[in-house]
């Protein structure tokens, strides 16, 4: 069986990039195309906002921002028990596409909301909804990818969210004309389509999501065998659970692996200063509004700096897979963020400020590879893999609900230079807790070391032989 040869072996080589690619045409364009449905369902609140949603429900600026924080209540409550159901059912094929379903119905319920109570209730619902979403999904791809492979693929599935922030502005430009249609207002057809579009793409979902490496119909036995032997291979442990034979392991463990675990808390603190770094994503239509353009060509003047985003994260995603580092790949893209913040809070200059929000977006590639990390780091068990998946994602909304405060129109607006101070600080802040993040793995590596052997001494000294052991001796956290 190819599992058993030598991961250097020129036929297990070449199988292993057919099942490779197979596996990424069977899973990234379903969750690429799921992400972005997350996305445009959670945020078009903020394009319906300037489009008449608040207007019609008498909102205030506050009203507003607790409307959109309110969401990362529930996002937050449900992360770390649906990421351990997850686990125990071991079925994202139809665990994944059944939530899906579920927060378009919810989302679709915005267009019923007459009143400030309503909107309430409907975005806490919805938050709740989607909570399983994010984290499962960067879950799954854990159990599918190594770590060379893990930056990129983590890039591809953002890549959802970057591209639904490029296609909202035209996608709402064209719906938002939908206004007295059958005498329903224009940011209420927004809501109605985009929930129909998203039910219907998971009922594809259903049939095209795999499930777990172990137990994926779409693989033949060997292809199966061979899957979960290079992740065993990649960490020196086997990735079917962290407990019994069966591979659902023991949630409880896993938990508490995770609690005791002073990185997973590093970690949450770095996501979070990131998150309410980028909390101008929820306000880039309002951003690109200061530019002094008309309501349709300020929504069109939101999809370059996106596309341009897209870009970025990808390539930076790809070249952290191919360099194998992390620290530069998260601090850089921050760096630029910062230039596109001091720019913004420095002019009211149309051009000046148009720059600024390019500089600004392409700031997400450093956070997809945090996300990375994160899967890298906190690699096994499963269970605790999952909870600190979850556990990370959920604690950062934090500073998603600060980032709901930051960006006040009336308060800040319309130049913003508080907001954009604000968020250079949390930047900073992620930059200083990457480094600290590094300088702590780097002496976890250096203990390994002195345990095993350089992982060049164990290469030599084992004669390149596969096994459980030398691949345990061999792995090492990425910097």
């Amino acid at each position: 069986m190819l599992e058993h040869c030598r991961p250097n072996d020129e036929k297990r080589r070449e199988f292993e990039r057919k099942l490779v690619r197979k596996i990424d045409l069977r899973m990234m364009p379903i969750l690429i195309l799921l992400y972005i449905m997350n996305y445009l369902d959670r945020n078009n609140i903020s394009a319906a906002r300037d489009y008449g949603l608040q207007k019609d429900l008498k909102l205030t600026d506050t009203q507003y921002s607790v409307a959109l924080s309110i969401l990362f209540v529930g996002y937050i409550s449900l992360q770390i028990p649906s990421n351990l159901l997850l686990v125990r059912l071991g079925r994202p094929r139809l665990y994944i596409p059944s939530i899906v379903a579920l927060w378009g119905i919810v989302s679709g319920m915005t267009a019923l909301t007459h009143n400030y109570s309503g909107l309430l209730a409907v975005r806490i619902v919805l938050g709740m909804a989607e909570a399983p979403f994010f984290p499962g999904a960067l879950f799954l791809l854990s159990k599918w990818m190594t770590k060379k492979e893990l930056a990129t693929r983590t890039a591809l599935l953002f890549s959802g969210s970057i591209l639904s922030n490029a296609f909202s502005g035209l996608i709402a430009a064209g719906l938002l004309k939908l206004d007295g249609l059958r005498g329903i207002a224009g940011w209420k057809w927004m809501f109605i389509v985009e929930a129909t579009l998203t039910v219907c793409i998971s009922v594809i979902a259903f049939f095209v999501l795999p499930d777990f490496p172990e137990n994926s119909s779409f693989l033949s036995e060997e292809e199966r065998s061979l899957a979960v032997a290079r992740l065993t291979e990649d960490a020196g442990e086997a990735d079917v659970g962290g407990g019994d034979a069966n591979g659902h392991g023991n949630t409880s463990h896993g938990l508490l692996l995770a609690v005791k675990d002073l990185k997973v808390y590093l970690l949450a603190v770095l996501l979070t200063a990131v998150t309410a770094g980028l909390s101008f994503n929820a306000f880039f239509p309002t951003l690109t509004g200061t530019l002094g353009y008309g309501q349709t060509q300020t929504l069109l003047l939101t999809v370059p700096p996106w596309f341009f985003a897209f870009v970025c994260v990808y390539f930076n995603g790809r070249h952290a897979d191919a360099t194998q580092e992390r620290f530069l790949h998260i601090s850089l893209p921050l760096v630029v963020g910062i230039a596109g913040f001091i720019i913004s809070a420095s002019t009211m200059n149309t051009a000046a400020r148009f720059v600024g929000l390019f500089l600004m977006a392409p700031s997400y590639a450093g956070y997809v590879v945090i996300l990375t990390w994160i899967s890298n780091t906190i690699h096994r068990p499963t269970t605790k893999r999952a909870v600190a998946l979850a556990g990370i994602n959920a604690f950062s909304q934090l500073g998603n609900i600060a980032g709901s405060y930051i960006w006040q129109k009336k308060k800040f607006g319309p130049r913003y230079w508080q907001s954009n101070l604000i968020c250079t600080c949390m930047f900073l802040v992620g930059i200083a807790l990457a480094l600290a993040m590094r300088v702590r793995l780097a002496r976890d590596n250096r203990a390994l070391d002195r345990k095993y052997g350089t992982v060049e001494e164990t290469q030599a000294s084992e004669g390149g032989k596969s096994t459980a052991h030398l691949t345990k001796r061999k792995f090492r956290y990425l910097l």
